[in-house]
């Protein structure tokens, strides 16, 4: 229900300069205004000089940060300017706060998530996701789904700009237990903009199980689910971020021929299970004097791992993409640990690099999956 913008910007003031902040984040704007600058964060941090709280903010350039004493002028400062959303963690809780189009206040409380900050510059190693947030409570929290999770949502982190669109959209194509979804929304919702995610899964009893998670994590209105294949399943919108962290095979394919087609501004896949180009290697001759690199079956599977992605990436790039292929978590974790980071950019594909990518179908004589999905 709709609450007065003034009540509510009063109730986030209170959270901010009470005992036990975590962190707030402003961020977007309002409808018909713009703020001086795109987001602001604050901290406390305990310095010589006593407890200070330490704001950062951006204007779209740069950053600039500041360490103020908690009764300064400038947390009003902050309060005034016309964001559009505000998020606010601390030892009692947490806080969301948008604002509607009509100028109306939408608040939405939750339990505490995060323990409160240590207070000082040298602190251990922060979690992008607090091993306390309700979620492990869900998908159980042993180390080594925090590292994977950990790693996921800083892949992501290091893919997206300081300024994010509000509402940002997100599809995840074939999410199975989405816990990475969840994950996802978690993360991005914490930097103050709103979030829409729709996780796709061929299963309905994935649908299902997602559907009550979600309910029962009180974000069923931002993130719902859909029983369908990743080529064909319907959403309602267009994209911003594709995920596709599951996905088996031409799978990825799929996933990724459909984030071209929605004209996504960024995708993040996972690829495993390469077994299409694998198929078109084997039994035929490699080119000299490359032999040794798929005479032995398990090296031809490794080559055919990295010739797929090569590709991917390349076609990728074709279609106007910067992409990056990165580690996605320490391989003593998880035996597939690439990940394909895309960034839409306006930079069309040179001469070079087509010529690039069909040097190497030619030479090796595959023609990608991808490459067909694509050209379909």
């Amino acid at each position: 229900m709709p609450s007065s913008l003034d009540d509510a910007l009063a109730e986030v003031r209170d959270m901010i300069l009470a005992p036990g902040l975590t962190r707030a984040v402003a961020a977007g704007k309002r409808r018909g205004h713009t703020p001086s600058i795109v987001r602001a964060e604050v901290r406390p941090v305990t310095l010589k000089a006593g407890p200070k709280l330490q704001i950062v903010t951006n204007d779209g350039s740069r950053p600039f940060t500041r360490n103020v004493d908690p009764g300064s002028p400038v947390i009003d400062e902050l309060l005034a300017e016309p964001f559009g959303n505000w998020h606010v963690e601390s030892a009692t809780g947490t806080l969301q706060l948008r604002v509607t189009k009509k100028g109306d206040a939408q608040l939405h409380r939750s339990a505490a998530v995060v323990a409160p900050a240590a207070g000082d510059h040298d602190r251990a190693k922060q979690w992008l996701l607090d091993p306390g947030d309700p979620l492990f409570k869900v998908i159980g929290g042993n180390a080594a789904k925090r590292r994977q999770v950990d790693a996921f949502l800083r892949s992501l982190a290091a893919s997206l700009p300081a300024e994010l669109p509000s509402p940002l959209r997100v599809v995840d194509l074939g999410c199975g237990n989405a816990y990475l979804t969840f994950a996802a929304y978690r993360y991005l919702a914490g930097r103050g903009v709103k979030v829409q995610v729709v996780g796709v899964d061929v299963r309905e009893d994935q649908r299902v199980r997602n559907t009550e998670v979600a309910a029962e994590l009180g974000c069923a209105e931002d993130v719902t689910f859909v029983a369908g294949t990743i080529e064909d399943a319907r959403v309602p919108f267009d994209p911003d971020l594709v995920l596709a962290l599951h996905a088996c095979d031409t799978a990825t394919d799929q996933a990724l021929a459909r984030a071209v087609d929605w004209n996504a501004e960024w995708v993040l896949a996972a690829p495993c299970c390469h077994h299409d180009i694998a198929a078109q290697l084997k039994g035929r001759p490699a080119p000299a004097p490359f032999g040794e690199l798929t005479r032995h079956a398990i090296m031809r599977e490794r080559f055919a791992d990295v010739l797929t992605d090569s590709l991917r990436a390349g076609l990728l790039r074709l279609r106007g993409y910067k992409v990056e292929v990165v580690e996605f978590i320490d391989s003593a974790h998880t035996p597939r640990n690439l990940l394909l980071r895309a960034r839409k950019t306006t930079t069309p594909p040179t001469d070079a690099q087509r010529a690039e990518y069909e040097a190497l179908t030619t030479q090796w004589g595959v023609t990608p999956a991808l490459e067909k999905m694509l050209a379909g």
